[in-house]
């Protein structure tokens, strides 16, 4: 089931359903680009079949795992439309060569909350752990299915907690994650209500998204989605995404430490934090770099940011650079901060910010051919460039930025600490017309 039949879905449970649309903002729902059916598997692969779950009882796991292992090394794995496959045991799945999983159903991870805390692969990075883990070389999923994570008694679980807070203890498993692999293709998929991030993308070498529906929504509205990135990465090298579709109520698009070689392009985003570079620089003494991105024809609608670079600042934290970084084609709608550079993540007050500054690098950085509209929660600011002084900022530059503000006119461009000068006029930030402010 594709993006446009679960939004019709979830509007028809009406009142009960909430979108994860950040703010809790009207959303704008027609995506720009249609919907494609993935291609058919190759007829001259031998074709693997497993039996589906007769109920949401009936666990899977063990068919699944063996059905991969007689796929591997050449043939295809056939997951059946309109049939349902449980999944209640974690899967390693990192042994994987020359093999395509045509997925027409749906895969259904089970709700354990108990199990899927005790029995988990663990990533010590935001302390990340996941249902499974995909590895190997030559991998292929595609048919137009949906992988659903069942992620309701998650949100109500973490319900007032948060992700980076040293004293969590709440993990929520990641829909799709890989690690030690290369050439991966991803086409014509819905990930559907993943419990946390929706991929992470570990030690990965050239891996392409094409076609991906990303949505996330809860039925009670005091426990909403959190934390369900569209796409994040950790030591990755060539990341492709293309016409893919992502309502959820966190980034967008946001590749992490280590990831280079970036191309993204057809992207409709609404109600989240935007498409966003990092955070790095998280960790005491490690050296984070994000490299070589170009991300273009971008629409971001109903969020809190539009197109962001976030680095970490505080006493202890780590390092790093972010350069050659390409935004080019963006539409954006009703977003609180249409461009940002915020280098006091996270949650670092503007006094300890001060006393212990970011030290990661940015350089090389184009914004280009922007149009649309914040949402006035900023007041008249649409774009924010707030560079660290312990850390080199220049060559960032607004070719071709028309942004207004419903706050009034003229539209304001903050620039602080950057080398030269941005390619628009801008003021510092102490002489804004608008008050103080804390970006996330």
């Amino acid at each position: 089931m594709r993006l446009s039949n679960i939004l019709g879905l979830v509007y028809a449970i009406g009142s009960t359903a909430v979108l994860a649309s950040g703010s809790g903002r009207s959303a704008q729902l027609t995506p720009r680009w249609p919907h494609k059916q993935a291609a058919r598997r190759q007829s001259d692969r031998r074709v693997v079949t497993i039996r589906a779950s007769r109920d949401e009882t009936d666990d899977v796991s063990a068919d699944f795992l063996q059905g991969m292992q007689d796929a591997n090394n050449g043939g295809t794995l056939l997951l059946k439309q309109n049939e349902t496959y449980v999944i209640g045991q974690k899967l390693d799945l990192t042994f994987l060569n020359d093999i395509e999983v045509n997925l027409e159903g749906e895969i259904l991870f089970t709700d354990d909350l108990d199990y899927w805390q005790n029995n988990n692969f663990y990533y010590a990075f935001q302390k990340s752990i996941t249902f499974w883990v995909w590895g190997g070389q030559d991998i292929r999923i595609f048919g137009g299915g949906t992988i659903n994570g069942n992620g309701q008694a998650w949100y109500d679980g973490f319900a007032g907690s948060e992700i980076l807070d040293p004293d969590n203890t709440f993990y929520r498993p990641i829909l799709f994650l890989t690690d030690n692999a290369t050439n991966v293709e991803v086409d014509g998929i819905t990930l559907l209500n993943s419990p946390c991030w929706n991929t992470f993308l570990v030690r990965t070498k050239d891996i392409k998204f094409n076609d991906i529906d990303i949505i996330a929504f809860s039925t009670n509205a005091s426990s909403l989605p959190k934390n369900t990135d569209g796409f994040d990465s950790l030591n990755t090298d060539g990341l492709t995404v293309t016409n893919t579709r992502v309502d959820i109520g966190d980034d967008c698009f946001s590749p992490k430490p280590n990831t280079s070689n970036i191309y993204v392009e057809n992207l409709w985003c609404n109600g989240t934090h935007g498409v966003s570079m990092g955070s790095i620089g998280q960790y005491p003494g490690v050296l984070d770099y994000i490299e070589n991105a170009f991300i273009k024809n971008v629409t971001l609608l109903n969020g809190q940011n539009g197109a962001r670079l976030k680095a970490w600042a505080g006493a202890n934290v780590g390092y790093g650079r972010i350069s050659n970084i390409t935004f080019q084609d963006f539409v954006i709608h009703n977003t609180d901060n249409p461009v940002v550079v915020d280098q006091c993540y996270f949650n670092v007050n503007a006094s300890t910010c001060a006393a212990f500054p970011s030290r990661v690098n940015i350089t090389d950085v184009l914004f280009e051919n922007f149009r649309g509209d914040s949402s006035g929660k900023e007041g008249r600011v649409v774009a924010d460039l707030t560079c660290s002084p312990a850390a080199v900022c220049e060559n960032i530059q607004l070719r071709d930025v028309v942004l207004t503000s419903p706050a009034g006119d003229p539209p304001e461009y903050i620039c602080d600490g950057i080398s030269g000068g941005i390619g628009v006029p801008c003021t510092s930030s102490s002489n804004s017309t608008t008050a103080a402010r804390k970006l996330r």
